[in-house]
């Protein structure tokens, strides 16, 4: 739990240090909505302008007028008035894609990060991240059919037996088990592109398996950070419902648009948190430390120099004049003594 809240607690400041962020993707989200929103609104007000049934969609939501709006050949095709929505949803995943490693940048930062820096950081990481998101669409497709076709084949089974409640529990268990594989791997492919942008790395491959390698050896803590950042936007949605059926009138548009925007912004803050745990996590375990190796010349010239030491004369010394030998005259060996002769005493 140390290491949660140290997760929970570091993003939390980044969040708080950098509130713009928030403010400036809810006011993007809130331009291209009114954007995408405004071919079916164009269509609307052709039928509703001149006829009574707006009413029961003005003082409250009828389904069945609802449906007959549609239905009706004034109203026209209905792909002219989803397909601006579509293209324009589509504009803002781009858009994120293009803003996020700025966000990343500023959330490493200890300081407030300068216009200049943010915008060639997303210029910089533009082309990665479309890279990264193909990736991650294709890996998370994959991943959701089987888990989804799985979980479909297991309560079809059940529902064979005789038990009532195993299918709806067969069918909640594994919806449940999607979400926490879901879960993971949108951790794993936020820790990738926090480490494209914070590591500079041009070759996405070496961020994608780092970042699966330290998702499995930080599972633990990073899932327990996610989900709980994940309840709190549930519990954001939930009270946005609440407060909307029970202090917005039927009648109440402009009471209507404040409250279901102001839910909006505060469910952006729970995802700009979890990426506030990846970064945090990041400079905890992925940051490689960066070691100063200072020249030997430098230590020689800088730290300890050289100090010239004064020349101090040594006297010369008379060397010994070495005498030449002087040969000695060999003496002469004496000669033998001559033996007497035995006759001599005779004589």
């Amino acid at each position: 739990m140390t290491g949660n809240a140290g997760l929970l607690g570091s993003g939390w400041g980044m969040v708080m240090r950098n509130k713009r962020y928030v403010f400036w993707f809810w006011l993007l989200n809130l331009t291209l909505a009114e954007f995408g929103t405004s071919a079916f609104r164009s269509q609307a007000h052709r039928i509703l302008d001149h006829s009574l049934y707006s009413d029961r969609l003005v003082h409250g939501f009828d389904w069945s007028v609802f449906m007959q709006m549609l239905a009706r050949p004034e109203f026209g095709p209905t792909r002219a008035a989803t397909m601006p929505a579509v293209c324009f949803a589509t504009l803002f995943v781009v858009a994120t894609a293009l803003f996020l490693p700025g966000v990343f940048l500023g959330y490493a930062a200890n300081y407030r990060l300068p216009r200049e820096d943010f915008f060639r950081a997303c210029g910089r990481n533009l082309w990665r991240f479309i890279r990264l998101l193909i990736v991650a669409g294709i890996v998370m497709g994959m991943v959701a059919g089987i888990l989804f076709g799985i979980n479909a084949a297991i309560a079809g089974k059940a529902g064979e037996s005789t038990s009532e409640f195993l299918p709806i529990a067969l069918r909640l268990t594994g919806l449940a088990v999607i979400f926490l594989v879901m879960t993971t791997l949108r951790i794993w492919f936020d820790l990738a592109e926090t480490d494209v942008v914070l590591n500079d790395q041009r070759a996405v491959r070496k961020s994608i398996v780092a970042a699966f390698r330290h998702t499995l050896r930080g599972l633990i803590r990073l899932l327990a950070s996610y989900v709980l950042t994940t309840m709190v936007a549930a519990i954001i949605f939930v009270g946005g419902l609440w407060c909307w059926l029970h202090f917005v009138p039927s009648d109440g548009v402009i009471r209507a648009f404040l409250m279901g925007e102001l839910t909006l912004l505060l469910l952006l803050i729970p995802r700009f948190w979890q990426r506030g745990v990846a970064v945090s996590y990041w400079q905890q375990k992925m940051l490689a430390p960066v070691v100063e190796v200072e020249p030997v010349f430098a230590q020689a010239t800088v730290a300890q120099p050289t100090v010239p030491q004064p020349i101090v004369p040594q006297p010369i010394l008379p060397q010994p004049i070495e005498s030449e030998p002087v040969p000695v005259a060999a003496t002469p060996e004496p000669p033998p003594p001559s033996d007497p002769s035995p006759n001599s005493d005779v004589k």
